[in-house]
């Protein structure tokens, strides 16, 4: 089976000074960068909004930050402004291994955000990943990233309800938690039949 490794969002705005810092998000750096060679593929992903973008609590009058707002495509968590289009903040980490195979950008329309690499936040708008994984022959998926969550459990709940075999290296992640996410989502995953490893 050939393995490829999916780093998620590793990107300065969800870094330590970044608009929407991960805690430790900077410390999975390292371990991506080692982990790299040891797969058929490497495959990033890169929060890439507009500005101006839905998902932001600026594009909502009276909202803030981290409130639930109802979208057409369900609900969405209001964010900081974060990730946009050529900013340093949507940029990879410096540190950052970037010589993958492929990158693949996502949250890039204004009117509906994107956690997963696979699907839009409407679960059915898709971002070309899985075209591009079964094409390569690419059955077995290895997950490190930011944040836990939020765009690596949602990467990982995709791509097991498409039928690859996934692991998520929960030592090469770091969490938001807001509110309990981390371990509803951790839930979530393990019900899913993602692997766990730590």
């Amino acid at each position: 089976m050939t393995h490829a490794l999916i780093v998620v969002d590793v990107q300065n705005d969800f870094c330590p000074g970044g608009a929407l810092a991960v805690p430790g998000g900077d410390e999975v750096v390292a371990s991506i960068n080692a982990m790299m060679d040891q797969f058929d593929a490497v495959i990033l992903t890169q929060d890439w909004h507009p500005a101006a973008h839905s998902s932001f609590a600026s594009s909502h009058p009276g909202k803030a930050p981290f409130e639930i707002t109802d979208m057409p495509y369900g609900t969405q968590v209001l964010w900081p402004d974060h990730c946009v289009q050529g900013t340093e903040g949507a940029a990879f980490h410096k540190d950052l291994r970037t010589d993958g195979d492929l990158i693949i950008r996502k949250g890039f329309r204004v009117g509906i955000d994107s956690y997963s690499g696979f699907f839009e936040n409407d679960q059915t708008t898709p971002t070309g990943l899985e075209g591009y994984l079964r094409s390569r022959g690419i059955t077995r998926l290895t997950l490190a990233g930011l944040a836990t969550d939020f765009c690596v459990a949602f990467t990982a709940l995709d791509a097991a309800r498409l039928g690859f075999d996934v692991t998520v290296e929960l030592t090469a992640c770091r969490a938001i938690d807001l509110e309990g996410s981390l371990q509803a989502a951790l839930s979530q995953m393990k019900e899913a039949g993602v692997a766990l490893q730590s």
